[in-house]
């Protein structure tokens, strides 16, 4: 499953509700800049419930939404989708794309912490 086939509205709803684990309809339309009506998210989250991308629980009288998909399988499923379409399947275009990109936001402990999973890496696959 993940993010694609989604509207950019509908992607904008499931990072909000990922981000915060669970929303109600309000919350996410005040979390969306330039957000539609409120009707309009309603309508976009039964769309999602729908595609199978959310479930709602009662929370008193409104609804709360939540992933069907856990963060970490839906950044798997993100990251795999980017790299089939835009990368050619080469991790390492996407690590490249990446640190360039990045290059003057990443700290020198987290460029270690990326260097002791590469290294991890190696060791695993041999």
């Amino acid at each position: 499953m993940g993010f694609t086939g989604l509207s950019r509205r509908e992607r904008q709803i499931m990072e909000v509700i990922y981000q915060r684990g669970k929303a109600s309809a309000a919350e996410v339309r005040e979390a969306i800049d330039d957000a539609p009506s409120y009707s309009a998210v309603r309508a976009m989250l039964r769309v999602l419930e729908e595609k199978g991308h959310l479930k709602h629980q009662a929370d008193g009288v409104k609804y709360v939404y939540v992933p069907t998909l856990n963060p970490e399988k839906a950044k798997r499923s993100a990251v795999k989708h980017l790299l089939d379409t835009l990368f050619s399947e080469s991790p390492e275009q996407v690590v490249a794309a990446l640190l360039d990109v990045s290059s003057k936001r990443l700290t020198r402990a987290e460029l270690e912490r990326m260097a002791a999973m590469i290294e991890n890496a190696k060791k695993e696959g041999k």
